[in-house]
């Protein structure tokens, strides 16, 4: 099922435009109908003004205008009248966000926003958790469907092993809540210096000094190292909203398929693609690496691509909704293997 698009007031879309030309830091409250949107109020305290939060993370995804491609190349040049896609796609949004949350850390000590809130934070975890827990003990789990998000008992022992990369890392929250289910080789990074500031700030005052935190741009990843559990929670939105957000989710694919490991997997939470569209893009991407690799692939042999994506598994707990004589879900996980 096709993602819902609501389409933006003419107003609000200008005024975004606007911002996003001109790259200028923005006020808590002028930015709340963007960034409160995308990430939702979460339990760890906000400064913004609650009468401000008028639309949800999806609503907030679910309205940007994209396009195949734009004479757009920089975050830093001035985009034409309709080439913005969203505020959300460019990196001057995030540093000035996170230079907001930095600043509210240090004079309030919050930790700022969850993206998507805790709630589906506290599913994805638990969820990951069983699911490299059955892999640990042998059970590839192709199609799994009795994987839930319950914490598994007494299986801690398997996770110390699992090394894990949580791209556009943000705050760092995530991979907080990774380390108290028990895993404990964690890396996380983020484009915006901001967040990875404010990640290490949080670690270190909650008791997570390990936690490895490093400025990366996923597309331009400067990483060496491979990991066996790759994370990502609304980086992939994020991306697509970019301008040139269909090439950028291109480039995307290339390159999280270098950090994944060989038989390692990627977890991806989305508000602004469904389960059904992203295992199309994975499609997609499997076939273009086959035919860039000059292998002669069918649709059914194109995992015989040892740098093919491969289903597995996806959060089936989410509320769902009935659109159009459709059911889904305003935000999905889906867990992929690296073949």
């Amino acid at each position: 099922m096709a993602g819902i698009r609501l389409q933006p007031e003419e107003a609000d879309l200008t005024q975004h435009q606007t911002r996003a030309a001109t790259g200028d830091l923005v006020s808590d409250d002028e930015r709340s109908v963007a960034a409160d949107s995308w990430s939702i109020k979460s339990d760890y305290g906000s400064t913004l003004d609650d009468d401000q939060r008028h639309a949800d993370a999806a609503e907030a995804l679910y309205s940007a205008n994209f396009r195949a491609a734009s004479d757009y190349n920089s975050d830093k040049e001035e985009a034409d009248g309709e080439g913005v896609a969203s505020m959300l796609g460019l990196q001057s949004y995030w540093d000035a966000a996170y230079a907001d949350e930095l600043a509210n850390f240090r004079e309030h000590g919050l930790a700022g926003e969850i993206w998507f809130g805790s709630d589906v934070m506290g599913v994805v975890v638990s969820w990951t958790k069983s699911l490299c827990i059955k892999i640990s003990q042998g059970h590839i789990p192709y199609h799994f469907d009795d994987i839930k998000s319950e914490p598994v008992d007494q299986d801690d022992k398997y996770l110390s092993s699992w090394s894990v990369l949580d791209i556009g890392t943000g705050n760092g929250l995530l991979l907080q809540e990774l380390a108290k289910q028990g895993f404990s080789d964690l890396t996380g990074v983020d484009y915006s210096e901001g967040a990875i500031d404010l990640a290490r700030n949080l670690a270190d005052r909650n008791g997570f000094p390990n936690i490895n935190f490093l400025v990366d741009d996923v597309l331009e990843t400067k990483l060496k190292r491979q990991f066996q559990l790759v994370m990502d929670k609304g980086t992939l939105d994020a991306i697509g909203l970019h301008p040139d957000g269909p090439i950028k989710r291109i480039m995307y694919w290339d390159s999280v398929s270098k950090l994944v490991a060989s038989g390692g997997i990627l977890v991806i939470t989305s508000c602004k693609s469904t389960k059904d569209e992203l295992l199309q893009e994975v499609e997609i991407f499997n076939q273009r690496t086959s035919m860039s690799q000059g292998l002669e692939t069918q649709k059914d042999q194109v995992y015989g691509d040892p740098s093919a994506f491969q289903y597995l598994n996806h959060v089936q707990t989410y509320p769902t909704f009935m659109f159009g004589g459709s059911v889904g879900s305003r935000v999905a996980t889906v867990a992929f293997l690296r073949r």
